[in-house]
């Protein structure tokens, strides 16, 4: 993965579209429906768990939300706006050297523009830990990285540098 070390700017998206392919909307408060990764490996499994625990309440001004299916491979903020999924297998993308990236507090994130057809907005997959990290971003959301410093922080505090061989 290549990580660029020029600032990441995501500006003027339009209004929201729900993250489709992984979650439906929940306005009202009810558990963002996401669907878990497959499960991983044991020690990857646990990495993800400790993630779990140390994620932050709100990321971007937006509440965190439940689950449903509650897992600790999963976690929401505002609905569907902003969801999580740890354990996922190695995207293919991440061996592409051309891949844009940026770096928050440590981590490095590769960073991938979502086709409309697949509800638009942005996903941020960690590089170079032991378990990959991956994070949607709704349109109405993705306006800059800066978001993804809290999830950056607790990425780094239960997720050990390294290459996963998941």
């Amino acid at each position: 993965m290549s990580v660029h070390h020029r600032p990441l700017r995501l500006l003027a998206l339009p209004a929201c579209t729900a993250l489709l392919a992984l979650a439906g909307c929940a306005p009202d408060g009810s558990p963002a429906r996401l669907e878990p990764p497959p499960t991983p490996p044991a020690d990857v499994a646990g990495l993800c768990a400790a993630l779990h625990e140390e994620l932050p309440d709100t990321v971007a001004g937006l509440e965190r939300t439940g689950t449903t299916p509650r897992s600790p491979l999963t976690a929401a903020w505002g609905g569907s706006a902003i969801v999580l999924r740890c354990g996922i297998p190695k995207p293919p993308r991440m061996a592409d050297p051309k891949q844009d990236g940026v770096e928050v507090n440590g981590v490095g994130w590769l960073v991938e523009k979502l086709p409309d057809g697949e509800g638009g907005g942005y996903r941020f997959t960690t590089g170079l830990r032991l378990a990959y990290t991956e994070v949607r971003v709704d349109k109405e959301h993705a306006t800059d990285a800066q978001m993804l410093v809290g999830l950056s922080a607790a990425v780094a505090k239960t997720v050990p540098e390294g290459i996963s061989s998941y």
